[in-house]
């Protein structure tokens, strides 16, 4: 077995207690141990590690909570697509536990960057962004995250990464429950729908699907309610454009960068009316988000506000967003294609 130890460094008490996804500061964490064995495990099916979380509690005294940890995902898991594979962290119940700032945590994801760690930046904005539209979002905490293996000791620059809220917390905080049935995007809650169709449209991602839960997530009042969509997992996003993103083959789009319209068929388009003047009415807050973003470079800034140009340009041109919100309806084009969601963590 590894023995991995986490450590997390913060500078005062009350961000300890705070919770983790209220605090907006990037959250400084290094990863200790043998950590060869666990970054290798790279199957479908990959096994929990016991690993111990460190961090500082405020008092300069460190605590030590127990946790288990395993690789997980799919593209990003591969080696070939990945420098470092994404993480589980399951948090074990302990006293401990219960007075850090991890207390409300149970399973955590964290995203680690695969070709570079622009990237990982570029995706915590998108979460950033669909923050600012509805609390039916999932939250997201950057961290700057150090690797020390103890067997190998060699001294490896720190890079940024992403912890994921879980998803019975998005949940409890909108006072739903999860559920996992499969459901057609027309059964869903139209107005949260219509609202997340159109943001997977702005940032250029078609990989998702509701019916096979494929980058969404659902929850609902009780089980027998309609659900509301949730998405997550941006990096195949032509706003965040990875170098391994790319669309579905049976989607026929030669880049992320082209954007695809992925709802279902609607005739009335006047129904979108609502949505585009959503869209519209954080048009400022959307931008100053990456003006405004010291964590990127001008080329990053000009290349993002051009592509949400592109976006703008289209919605405020009713020829032109109505053409490309119908093409689910065209029986000869690519706009029904399901993507089948994948079994895994």
């Amino acid at each position: 077995m590894v023995a991995v130890f986490l450590s997390v460094t913060v500078q005062a008490q009350d961000k300890i207690k705070s919770s983790l996804f209220d605090n907006e500061d990037i959250l400084e964490i290094t990863l200790r141990g043998s950590l060869k064995e666990l970054l290798n495990k790279r199957a479908d099916q990959t096994p929990y590690y016991p690993l111990s979380l460190l961090f500082n509690n405020g008092e300069n005294n460190t605590q030590s909570i127990p946790v288990e940890v395993k690789t997980r995902g799919h593209s990003r898991k591969l080696l070939n697509n990945c420098s470092y594979p994404p993480l589980l962290l399951h948090f074990i119940n302990s006293d401990q536990l219960k007075n850090s700032m991890f207390s409300e945590q149970n399973k955590l994801k964290l995203v680690m960057p695969c070709k570079g760690e622009e990237y990982i930046v570029n995706e915590w904005l998108v979460y950033k962004l669909y923050n600012l539209f509805t609390p039916l979002s999932f939250k997201a905490r950057l961290v700057k995250v150090k690797i020390e293996d103890t067997q190998k000791p060699k001294n490896i620059p720190s890079f940024y990464g992403i912890l994921l809220e879980e998803e019975k917390q998005i949940a409890k905080r909108n006072q739903l429950v999860a559920i996992t049935r499969n459901s057609n995007p027309r059964n869903t809650d139209k107005e949260t729908f219509l609202l997340m169709a159109v943001f997977q449209y702005m940032i250029g991602n078609t990989d998702w699907s509701v019916q096979y839960q494929q980058n969404i997530k659902l929850l609902a009042k009780d089980s027998a309610s309609i659900p509301f969509t949730v998405p997550y997992d941006f990096d195949n996003s032509g706003i965040v454009s990875t170098p391994y993103g790319k669309p579905a083959e049976e989607l026929e789009l030669p880049s992320v960068k082209d954007r695809r319209y992925r709802g279902y068929c609607i005739t009335d388009m006047m129904v979108f009316n609502k949505t585009i003047a959503k869209f519209n009415s954080l048009k400022k807050d959307i931008y100053q988000l990456y003006t405004g973003c010291s964590l990127l470079d001008s080329k990053s800034i000009i290349r993002t506000t051009k592509f949400l140009d592109q976006f703008y340009a289209t919605i405020n041109d009713s020829g032109a967003w109505q053409k490309d919100f119908s093409y689910p309806c065209d029986p000869n084009g690519t706009g029904n294609v399901v993507i089948k969601g994948l079994k895994g963590n």
